[in-house]
């Protein structure tokens, strides 16, 4: 078509033509995510399957999009914490979650956290900034200005996240999520105008109800039995579990409560952003499945006894059902196993379980079950309690995501006689209990949509809600980070070993490049903005380096990932700084400098050799014609 094309701007349109190809940003995008060290599995010996593949769209589609590099770079170090960050942002963030994960049975979750942020560094040092960091993480970097402190100030920007997994949406799956609220906000509005008083009557409600929780005493625990996975104790006495999780779980956590008469247990079932979808569970969906609940009582002397349960309660009923994908046992001809109620938990029947696994649109919240005793128990001083959560409801390939584990839990007894699971979520009895003058409006919200299911002459309208949000799409998970809300304290490790903290440190940037302004937060946004600033003498120049390297075969420096001191000279330095300088000017955006490049006297030279090219320039870094270039794979 090129050749049969006479006009004149034959060769324009070609160019005009790929740029608007969706291939365009597939071909490019692809650059970007080897240097982002993309990959659809974890790697180490389990190389479980990753869901990330949203961020690789975000990325193609990006390119494709020509949204600017700056932008293109805050979005992936920071999207999280842009105002008002949406979806797309948050799913950019996936870009510091390409590092590979350990999760086989020996592995330390906190090792190979660290590990994971050494990646992480090396890819911004090498991909972003053109300059090599791993020599700094045990050392001060033997040839280029980067100081063993220096390294630890950038990386106590990363320091702090959550690695988390989230739901994401198609748009046709955000279309229909927006018409599902917008359905329920009019029904939840016809209610409030069909009752004027409402607002008043919410807050009789609300003070009627706010005293009416049982006192639970928390119970600091500790692993009693090895299982395989590693577990995280946390200030509030929780339980977080990490590292490998298995197909079949039996946790035994055992605890010193005070001297008392305890007559029940409660587990509490908790959100965490460290777990699938926030959890509380492990699985994919961020659920799990309780098998069997027991409770041991171990005397000073010694003597372990079984506790007898009588009765069991739940914020959660789910009905009976059998096992669906990918709990399912196909090793066997048949699954015997079962999930429902919270009674599944203490019918002694290991193919029963009382799992969380609702609809996506109210799955992945805090949940609790009580378990009352049969006899009160005397707790002596010194006296151990031990909490059994059986878990044998998972898949038959643990290495494949089919793990069905609590995630993060916590234990807590009373004296009241015979206690009952409180009904309101978490989040509505927390709302409850503070002052009503401090409700804001999303406090309302929250309660009226619980109260309203307390209503009986609001049934119809309760049932129709119900109805809508059992369409609520399904969403697949996106490896992520969110920002700790507890800064995490980031120390110089000695020789790099996280086993050998030393000084802390705060964050801070490298001193031999550019300054941070003086109002730039002490945040992953601070850092991003500083790594795509004008200011930075580096960030440009290693981009299009990269860009020139790929249309001619070599870059202007010869190694795109390391633009330091022992790198190559560059073969054009005026060229690289006025290219750079280009691109800034642009709106730092890829399709014009494409469009310089590749219109250039210099990129449309043949490529045939002549014996003066042979003799004068065999490399051709002069470039008196063009590179044969190797295809892509």
């Amino acid at each position: 078509a090129f050749l049969a094309d006479d006009e004149s701007g034959a060769y324009e349109r070609v160019v005009e033509r790929l740029l608007a190809s969706p291939h365009y940003g597939e071909h490019w995008g692809l650059k970007w995510l080897d240097a982002a060290r993309y990959s659809d599995s974890d790697g180490y010996e389990k190389d479980k399957r990753r869901p990330n593949w949203f961020y690789r769209d975000w990325v193609v589609n990006a390119v494709n999009a020509d949204k600017p590099y700056d932008e293109f770079l805050i979005e992936q170090f920071a999207g999280d914490l842009l105002p008002d960050a949406g979806q797309d942002q948050r799913v950019a963030t996936g870009f510091l979650r390409n590092s590979m994960v350990n999760e086989e049975g020996g592995a330390d979750p906190e090792q190979f956290r660290v590990e994971g942020l050494f990646d992480r560094m090396d890819a911004m040092g090498k991909a972003v900034l053109g300059i090599t960091t791993q020599c700094a993480q045990c050392h001060t970097h033997k040839f280029d200005p980067l100081t063993h402190n220096d390294y630890y100030g950038l990386f106590a920007y990363l320091n702090n996240v959550h690695e988390a997994t989230i739901a994401v949406y198609t748009d046709a799956e955000q279309a229909q999520i927006k018409q599902i609220e917008a359905a329920v906000r009019s029904i939840e509005d016809g209610l409030k105008s069909s009752a004027p008083d409402w607002r008043p009557e919410l807050s009789k409600w609300a003070e009627a109800t706010r005293g009416d929780d049982v006192a639970w005493h928390a119970v600091k625990v500790e692993r009693e039995n090895f299982t395989g996975e590693k577990f995280e104790y946390l200030d509030d006495l929780s339980v977080l579990s990490q590292g490998m999780t298995g197909n079949q779980l039996t946790a035994d956590m055992a605890g010193k409560p005070a001297p008392g008469r305890y007559s029940a247990v409660r587990v509490e079932f908790l959100t965490h952003p460290s777990l699938p979808r926030g959890g509380p569970g492990r699985s994919i969906y961020g659920t799990h499945a309780l098998t069997e609940f027991r409770c041991f009582y171990t005397s000073p002397s010694g003597e372990r006894t079984q506790l007898k349960i009588a009765s069991a309660s739940s914020d959660r009923e789910l009905p009976d059902q059998g096992m669906e994908y990918p709990f399912l046992d196909t090793t066997k001809p048949s699954d015997p196993r079962r999930v429902g109620p919270i009674a599944y938990a203490i019918d002694e029947d290991l193919n029963t379980a009382w799992h969380t696994k609702s609809g996506p649109a109210d799955r992945n919240r805090d949940s609790k079950a009580v378990f009352v005793l049969a006899e009160p128990i005397a707790v002596e001083e010194g006296g151990v309690l031990t909490f059994r959560l059986k878990q044998d409801h998972g898949g038959w390939n643990p290495n494949d995501t089919q793990t069905n584990m609590a995630g993060r839990y916590r234990f807590s007894v009373t004296e009241e006689p015979t206690p009952q699971a409180d009904p309101l979520p978490r989040s509505v009895r927390e709302i409850l209990n503070c002052d009503e003058a401090s409700w804001s409006e999303a406090d309302i919200a929250t309660l009226f949509h619980y109260w309203r299911t307390t209503r009986p002459e609001w049934s119809d309208a309760n049932e129709q809600i119900a109805a809508l949000l059992t369409a609520y799409p399904e969403g697949v998970n996106q490896c992520v980070v969110i920002e700790r809300e507890e800064p995490r304290v980031t120390h110089l490790l000695q020789r790099g070993d996280f086993l050998k903290p030393g000084e802390v440190v705060e964050p801070h940037t490298p001193a031999f490049l550019h300054p941070q302004p003086a109002d730039a937060p002490p945040t992953r946004l601070g850092l991003a903005r500083w790594l795509a600033s004008r200011e930075s003498p580096t960030t440009a120049r290693t981009f299009v380096n990269r860009v020139w390297q790929s249309h001619f075969g070599a870059g202007i420096v010869e190694t795109p990932e390391d633009l330091g001191s022992q790198a190559p000279a560059a073969s054009h330095p005026e060229m690289l700084d006025w290219l750079a300088v280009e691109f800034m000017d642009s709106g730092w955006r890829l399709k014009p400098l494409h469009r310089l490049i590749v219109l250039s006297a210099t990129y449309r030279q043949s490529s045939r050799m002549t014996d003066e090219h042979r003799e004068r320039d065999p490399g051709n870094r002069w470039l008196a014609r063009m590179s044969r270039l190797r295809v892509d794979a």
